[in-house]
């Protein structure tokens, strides 16, 4: 069983990326990934109305991250702070070594390899350093951008467990990665 403290948050780098801890000065940032329409179009979460709601959720995932439930990083150029995405591990079960991967980013940053190296690095994190088994990913079956991304890691589409989604789930199709 997994043995988890993600206290000091754990921060990856590739040769282009910073993955670091939120912080409260994303929250211009999160609010744009969590209310642009086009960003959202494949995510079933609710949309930020206002800056207070991506305040909120920022003190929300930290909280999380400090209680080892949630593992969240904010993607940025090397030698620049500014959140040009994010990724985090979450659905946590450390009974069963597995966690979900979500991801999100900028317009302006896709198509350029930003999430093929974030991800890279977080996959590298969950299995040599977190010992993780397992990870998942859910996205919906229309976004070909993110079942690619999926694919190119490796990740396998898991139809048995797509048979336990609920009915408002029936959209998304369930990638998974398994520790060689």
């Amino acid at each position: 069983m997994l043995q988890l403290n993600f206290t000091p948050h754990p921060v990856l780098y590739t040769p282009r990326f910073t993955l670091r801890q939120l912080q409260p000065g994303d929250d211009k940032e999160i609010f744009f990934l969590r209310s642009d329409p086009e960003v959202n179009k494949y995510i079933n979460r609710p949309v930020a109305i206002t800056i207070h709601d991506a305040r909120h959720f920022i003190s929300d995932i930290i909280e999380q991250v400090q209680r080892n439930e949630v593992l969240s990083w904010a993607i940025t150029h090397n030698g620049n702070t500014t959140l040009i995405g994010t990724i985090t591990l979450w659905n946590i079960v450390p009974e069963e070594d597995l966690a979900e991967v979500g991801y999100s980013l900028m317009p302006a940053h896709q198509g350029q390899g930003v999430m093929q190296e974030a991800l890279a690095a977080v996959i590298n994190f969950s299995f040599h350093t977190l010992m993780l088994r397992r990870i998942e990913a859910y996205t919906h079956h229309a976004n070909e951008r993110s079942r690619k991304l999926l694919e190119r890691n490796h990740f396998t589409r898991d139809t048995a467990a797509e048979s336990i989604l609920t009915q408002d789930e029936r959209d998304f199709v369930i990638y998974s990665l398994t520790q060689a």
